[in-house]
Parts: structure tokens; sequence; C-alpha cells
């Protein structure tokens, strides 16, 4: 009975601490380094998202492992609402990768649960701006000569500029060199300092290198082409009917936040989404907002995640041939 009358008292406690949220700081986990898609958008989403919920709320960077690394951290964070992620369509590779790799899974899918989308962008294939390739046929002509010889960076094994970029490579015939680095914004560091020759990055990490003249827009992984590059191409147009892949940008957190935590973090995004000074940060990198809330957010995770497993397990098969 004084077991049952503790356990009774703790439960209570949570709820009302719960009720009063949030009365200390947040942090949201970046699984990357600074400069790449996910800390674009979560450092402004972040500052806006303290005015509806009257505390800071923290970036914390945790890269490694293409984003496996924090996200795992943020999978076994306490779910109290004062931990949450800043995520990347990368989360649904893992669970997948790992176990294909004879690794077990960092974690799953169901250990969290969705907030609210806030970005969806299709990856778009560069090459620096001095590069002798003008065009994918060029680069892929280059490529069946040189088999293996012509590298990329990427955010990570396995994380989303790996996988967009070898669902390129497995349509187009080609076989590249892979070189992984801690994160997006690394990646297009490489790419600039000649270290690589091409990157599958999101449009928000390499506009402002395009913009410049530093960087050289081959082709788009969208089903349409992209409004801020209007004269880019698009692998489907090129003739890669299955080369389509999308870098998303969403909040997530700990599966067993209590309900009313989870509509004050969905509160707090939506009206960071509308906010003027998220939306002019948005516009500064030429990043088109696509907010989802939670329900709408979860059915898109779903069909993404289930189209990104057909895309992993075809690259693990094709790399024990």
């Amino acid at each position: 009975m004084k077991t049952l009358f503790t356990a009774l008292l703790a439960l209570l406690a949570v709820g009302a601490q719960a009720q009063d949220y949030p009365t200390k700081p947040i942090s949201m986990i970046v699984a990357f380094p600074p400069g790449g898609v996910a800390e674009l958008v979560g450092r402004p989403l972040a500052a806006s998202m303290e005015k509806t919920l009257g505390q800071p709320v923290l970036i914390v960077n945790r890269p490694g492992a293409g984003g496996a690394v924090g996200t795992t951290a943020a999978a076994k964070a306490a779910p109290d609402g004062y931990t949450i992620l800043m995520t990347l369509s990368s989360i649904s590779i893992f669970p997948v990768s790992d176990p294909m790799q004879g690794k077990p899974a960092p974690y799953q899918l169901s250990d969290f649960m969705p907030i609210a989308l806030v970005s969806a962008d299709p990856t778009v294939l560069v090459v620096s701006a001095d590069s002798p390739y003008k065009s994918v046929p060029d680069f892929v002509a280059a490529a069946k000569a040189n088999p293996g010889k012509l590298n990329y960076a990427s955010s990570g094994m396995f994380g989303t500029l790996h996988v967009a970029m070898e669902m390129f490579a497995g349509a187009a015939g080609i076989e590249l060199f892979h070189i992984p680095y801690q994160g997006g914004g690394p990646a297009v560091t490489a790419l600039l300092g000649g270290q690589v020759q091409a990157l599958a990055s999101g449009p928000a990490a390499a506009i402002g290198q395009i913009k410049g003249g530093k960087m050289r827009a081959l082709a788009g992984w969208g089903d349409k082409r992209l409004a801020l590059m209007p004269e880019l191409p698009t692998f489907k147009e090129l003739g890669y009917k299955d080369v389509e892949f999308y870098i998303w940008a969403g909040v997530v957190a700990p599966a067993a936040v209590p309900p009313n935590v989870q509509h004050r973090l969905r509160a707090a995004v939506r009206a960071a989404v509308a906010d003027p000074q998220f939306t002019g940060a948005m516009a500064k990198v030429s990043t088109p907002i696509n907010y989802l809330d939670a329900p709408e957010f979860k059915d898109f995770w779903i069909a993404d995640a289930t189209r990104l497993r057909v895309a992993v397990e075809k690259i693990g098969k094709a790399a024990k041939k």
C-alpha cells in the first residue's frame, strides 16, 4: 500500500510539473555541426519559439555518425519536454541501415513523437564553380569513363546526402567514391576547398554559394523544379525517373512526452513559423516554409520513411554485389 501511495504521489508530481511547463530552459538538439540545414532552420526557429514558451530554447549541437549520435541522445532523453530534436529526414534511415550492417538499431521511430514539420526541400547536385562539369550528362560521362574516381562529400554514412547521391548513382549506372563528413556544413566546406568534386546538398546550405558564384548546381531531386532555381532541371526531367529525394526539417520529442507538453510545443512551433523574425531568416537562405502540425506531419513522415526504407535497402544490396 505504501509503495502504491508513493507511486501515486510521483505521478501527481510529474503531472503538476507538466501543467507548469516550461519552468526552465529547453534544449533543442541539432544532430549536426553548424552550417547545415538543421542548424539553419533550427536556430531561428528556437529563437521564435522562446516568445511563446517564455523560456530560452537553447541549440545543442550533437554531431556524429551522420546524425545518429544526436538523434539517439534525443531518443534517450527524459520525456519531460525539456529536450527536443530538430531532425532531418535522415532520422528514418538509421533504424534500417544499422541492422543491414550487423549493428543494433540506435533507436526506433516509435521512440519519437512528431511535433511539427517546418520545411521540406529536394536536395540539389552541386559542383564547384570551376569544375569542368557543366551538366549532369557531363558528370555521368566522366564517372563512366573513370569508375570510382569521381568523389563526393556527404553528411555521413547513410545520412541524407549519402542516400540521395547513391540513389542518383544507382539510376545512372555509375560508381562514385564516397567521403563522409560530420555534417552538411563540413561537406560544403570540403567542396569549396577542392577536397571533393560533388555534393548533394540541401538548397538552404548551398544557395548562398551558388548565388555567390562559388558553386554550380546541376540538377535537383524534386518532382518539380525549385522555385528559387527555376532554371535547374530535375533528375526526372533528365530521364532518371526514380531519383526523388527530400531533405526535410522538423521538430520531434521523446515519445512519452505528456499530452499537454506536446500541445505547448506544437503551439510554440505554430506561432514561430508565422513570426516575421523566423520567416525573414528563412527568406535569407531561400528556404520555403512547409509547415505541418503533428497529425499531418505524422502521415508525411510515415510515407517518407517507407520510401527511404526501399532506397536504403536497395543501396545495401548493391553494396554487397
